[in-house]
């Protein structure tokens, strides 16, 4: 699935990793569920994989309730 609601709104695999790093990605992949609770909330939390610049690749979490997210650098 390539489009989920985020904090009521659509949200494509772009514009979420565009929420979690605060600018528009080079490139992102699909959104997953990463399969864990948000540690604010307790919604569900999903992943997106993306390119913040050429030499860079992060993996963003982002909780589908609220405005938690972190980031992981690959």
């Amino acid at each position: 699935m390539s489009n989920r609601v985020v904090e009521g709104r659509m949200v494509t695999a772009e514009s979420l990793a565009e929420l979690i790093e605060g600018e528009s990605p080079m490139e992102a992949t699909e959104i997953e569920d990463a399969d864990r609770e948000c540690p604010d909330c307790g919604g569900n939390v999903i992943s997106v994989g993306y390119m913040p610049s050429v030499t860079a690749f992060v993996t963003g979490y982002k909780c589908q309730d609220c405005e938690w997210s972190e980031t992981e650098e690959d």
